[in-house]
């Protein structure tokens, strides 16, 4: 390559000036730091990257406990449960949770872990962390921004908390909150207040990954150290970088769809209300189209699957190639079909609307777009598994959850071609097949890539490590159960069993599943179970893990391991480091692993 062999001295004094600016930024924080400086109005990447981890924890156990008190309704419909009433009073009235609050819970679940826990736990967390490390920078392009980014998705999240406690219960209108249900507080007690709280959040949310999201593109095209070109950034770079586009063309769409419905339910506006009659009322509403909402929201919906996909695709391949102890295979061709996924995640957004009376000559086109994005997909996967080919793999916590990326990431996008199909789909559309392939491939993958990613990197956030033996229960158990949960629902959606009922006794034709649903009940507890084991590890690990004794414990290329273990505002203590090569000189030439900052030799190969 050309570009290896530019002269050291190359723009000698523009380097030194940058560098000296950089310390100016870097050493005026040394003096003692008040606990608001630090922790709440702090500007470190790192601090606002574990803010966002920490929040996004929270609302995992939140978000995940939902799933495991309405999973008991599902497994036992007969069976009453006090704790329920003691939990939610009126709503659970006689110890069953009633059917409306049952969506409730449904929505705020999907909501919950869809934006507070993966968007933030993958984005939030690991950009802010990881994007000025690898790249070499001081901080983010705006710390003041950075912060901001933070605390408006803090004040998304406490008042999505608050609507948990309000009279009329929180919103009921699904995770997708289409209207009419959610424009019309007379249709449910939850698209009353509930439904006010949700969208002013989702707003607040949006105004959070608009901030980040800008900081990060500009970060990564403005402040590269000497020598990083882009084609020597680690793919987590490239697929946070991807990510960041994404979020930033798509969110702005949702964000005009909450604010209208916010105008109809609140103004007398009809962007999503048509002719509609209510318990005999005839509506003065005309002219809208909820059809319309739809529109905008899967506009935002099927890229927020790729905003949370991606860093997990960036962070795996990372994690796989150092504990391979080979060069990621393709790392063009791995660039270039994130790109294509950045494209393509664009182009799909209707094939969730198939049964919604869509032009079937329309619809055709959506089923070519969304079967074309399983070949960038596939490319990921084969670059993967060849990099695993052979290698001297070391299965460390990180490396195992990576395996399980994998191989959730294959069979649950398998499923999805079956979905992008529109004849298929009319058959599978809101039955519990759809559930099974989403929570495979974007839940439970997801949540795989991020739990990746901190057992890997938990030692550079903390200087200590995580548990190893709770670390693989932890693993073994979650990977098993998922399957064990969202394998049989496959076949029970194939029957044609619709998904958000509350209870199916009355269909003959659906009985024949109970066992299996007081099995999938079963397992979805053992699983939660296992994951407060994961948060027990994560906290006691803060202060009581293992030490890092050495700046690179993984042996790593890239250049976060060339901080010291606990890096302060600035990461570097002296200048900040130069690159001469890619981060995947793993093997080569009898060496084990060659950092990005040693200079290429005279006599060394080509990768």
């Amino acid at each position: 390559m050309s570009s290896e062999t530019i002269s050291h001295g190359h723009t000698a004094a523009a380097s030194v000036h940058s560098h000296d600016s950089h310390e100016a930024h870097g050493h005026d924080h040394h003096h003692e730091e008040s606990f608001l400086t630090k922790y709440v109005f702090s500007t470190d990447h790192k601090m606002i990257g574990k803010q966002f981890l920490i929040t996004g924890i929270i609302w995992a156990i939140i978000g995940g406990l939902f799933s495991v008190l309405f999973r008991l309704q599902l497994g036992y419909p007969e069976a009453s449960f006090p704790v329920l009433e003691d939990l939610f009073g009126k709503w659970a009235a006689g110890g069953r949770i009633s059917n409306q609050f049952y969506y409730a819970l449904v929505t705020m679940h999907g909501t919950i872990l869809v934006f507070f826990v993966l968007t933030a736990g993958l984005s939030g967390t690991f950009a802010n962390i990881l994007i000025p490390l690898q790249i070499g920078a001081r901080d983010m392009a705006s710390g003041f921004l950075n912060m901001l980014s933070y605390w408006f998705f803090f004040l998304a999240s406490v008042v999505m908390f608050a609507s948990l406690f309000i009279q009329t219960g929180p919103a009921s209108g699904g995770w997708t909150v289409y209207p009419p249900l959610s424009a019309l507080g007379q249709a449910s007690e939850g698209s009353k207040l509930g439904m006010d709280f949700w969208l002013i959040s989702m707003a607040l949310f949006i105004v959070s990954s608009l901030l980040g999201g800008l900081n990060y593109i500009s970060t990564i095209l403005n402040l590269r150290t000497k020598g990083m070109s882009m084609t020597r950034m680690p793919l987590t770079m490239w697929a946070i970088f991807f990510t960041a586009v994404l979020g930033v063309l798509s969110f702005p769409v949702l964000l005009s769809g909450a604010v209208l419905l916010l105008f109809d339910r609140n103004l007398g506006t009809s962007f999503f209300l048509s002719e509609i009659v209510v318990k005999g009322e005839i509506l003065p509403n005309e002219g809208g189209s909820a059809i319309l909402f739809q529109h905008l929201f899967w506009f935002l919906g099927h890229p927020e699957v790729y905003i949370i996909l991606l860093p997990a695709l960036g962070m795996v391949s990372e994690i796989l190639s150092v504990n391979s102890r080979k060069p990621i295979f393709g790392y063009l061709a791995m660039v270039g079909s994130l790109f294509a996924i950045c494209i393509l995640a664009f182009l799909v957004w209707a094939h969730h609307m198939f049964v919604t009376g869509l032009n079937p000559f329309l619809g055709a086109f959506f089923v070519l777009l969304t079967l074309l994005i399983a070949v960038p997909s596939a490319i990921k996967v084969f670059n993967w598994l060849t990099t695993l080919w052979k290698g001297n793999i070391r299965f460390t916590p990180g490396m195992l959850f990576s395996i399980g990326f994998i191989s959730l990431f294959i069979s649950g996008g398998l499923t999805g071609i079956f979905l992008g199909n529109s004849t298929l789909d009319i058959h599978l559309h809101d039955t519990y097949f759809v559930v099974a392939h989403f929570h495979i491939v974007m839940g439970v993958a997801s949540f795989f890539g991020m739990f990746a990613g901190v057992y890997h990197w938990f030692p550079k956030m903390y200087g200590r490590f995580l548990n190893n033996t709770m670390a693989y229960i932890h693993f073994w158990v979650t990977l098993v159960g998922s399957y064990l949960i969202f394998w049989p629902m496959h076949y029970a959606g194939l029957a044609g069993m619709p998904r958000r009922y509350t209870d199916w006794s009355n269909w003959q034709s659906f009985n024949q599943f109970q066992d299996m649903n007081r099995f999938i009940s079963t397992v979805a507890m053992i699983v939660f179970a296992v994951q407060i084991l994961f948060v027990f590890n994560f906290f006691y690990s803060i202060f009581k893990g293992r030490k890092v004794t050495s700046t690179n414990p993984w042996g790593a290329n890239t250049l976060e391991w060339t901080t010291p273990i606990n890096p302060g505002h600035g990461n570097w203590p002296g200048d900040i480091p130069e690159v001469h090569r890619w981060p995947y000189d793993y093997g080569k030439d009898g060496r084990e692993f060659i950092p990005q900052v040693e200079p290429i030799g005279a006599d060394e190969s080509k990768h």
